[in-house]
């Protein structure tokens, strides 16, 4: 057994459709979901980018089981620690036991926004380190007054807090975030099925904590439509290496996928109809020793989706 979520997807949707998404996820039997947390969408195609707090008090009111987490906040640059403390906190409240923060280091096309210097992969670790230990400190109740080498914090009081800190669990793609995750984290979060990952997490101090994978997908009636959408709204997928988090603005991730095609995608992304493509990939983030793995539908058509995993794909996990 194991458990699936859903990826609600801030860059393709609305807040009212992000809403009703995650209403409909919990219906059609997900469990949880991660909704994303940007400024602006990958590419303008996608089109959307509403506030992820905002919609999340939203969807604190129409769902009733459905666990929900940030995949990711980034805590560090374009809003202070404290104030994600403090969002995180009412969401928490909002959401007795079934919200958890999702944080990682972040991505120059969400952070440049305020003006801030986009730092080495180093330094935005050193600073996603601080900002968990603040965020940890206010989630106790008490006054907090700090002064660390990124942050500062002035006489400091979460006052609305849920009964129990929710959990904190940090995304990792490579093996300094993954063992920054063991550290500090409740949890881990990765986008790629590596047991490397899993491991050193583990090895720092994660054993017995959860690993959620995000699998990519594109389901449509076909294989051929499905590539088609694919290549529309998430070329992104086909870029490699450190690229994701370094370029500044939609038109650039247009620029950089320019030249990929229907079929560099579909090896990032499972398209089509077939079940056991789908089944296939969500079993190798559990071979690799993921807990569980929450799946990115791309396109518009989320409701074949849920129909197609209700269906053919849930039950081969329950």
């Amino acid at each position: 057994m194991a458990e699936i979520g859903y990826a609600l997807s801030s860059e393709e949707h609305d807040a009212a459709t992000l809403v009703r998404l995650a209403s409909e996820a919990e219906e059609a039997g997900f469990t949880f979901a991660l909704i994303s947390d940007h400024y602006h969408p990958w590419i303008d195609r996608q089109g959307h980018s509403p506030f992820v707090w905002t919609v999340i008090g939203a969807i604190a009111q129409e769902t009733e089981r459905l666990r929900l987490g940030t995949g990711v906040t980034c805590p560090t640059m374009r809003i202070h620690p404290a104030v994600i403390a403090h969002a995180a906190a009412t969401a928490a409240s909002l959401m007795p036991g079934r919200f958890f923060l999702g944080v990682g280091s972040g991505e120059n096309l969400n952070e440049h926004v305020v003006g801030v210097r986009w730092p080495p992969a180093q330094e935005r670790l050193a600073m996603l380190a601080e900002a968990i230990e603040i965020i940890r400190w206010l989630w106790e109740g008490d006054w907090v007054t700090h002064e660390g080498e990124y942050y500062t914090v002035d006489r400091a009081r979460l006052y609305d807090l849920p009964p129990e800190p929710p959990p904190l669990y940090v995304a990792a793609s490579g093996p300094n975030a993954a063992r920054l995750a063991g550290e500090l984290g409740d949890g881990l979060i990765s986008t790629a099925p590596k047991p490397e990952l899993v491991e050193a997490f583990q090895e720092a101090g994660g054993a017995g904590m959860p690993s959620y994978g995000q699998l990519t997908v594109c389901w449509a009636p076909s294989e051929e439509t499905a590539r088609k959408i694919a290549r529309e709204w998430w070329p992104n997928a086909a870029l490699s290496g450190d690229i994701s988090q370094e370029l500044p603005l939609p038109r650039h991730y247009e620029q950089a996928t320019a030249t990929v095609r229907e079929e560099d995608v579909a090896q990032a992304i499972i398209c089509g109809p077939d079940p056991e493509k789908h089944i296939a990939g969500i079993q190798q983030f559990l071979d690799a020793g993921f807990d569980a793995v929450y799946v990115h539908q791309v396109g518009t058509d989320q409701a074949g989706f849920f129909r197609f995993y209700q269906e053919h794909v849930l039950p081969a996990f329950a």
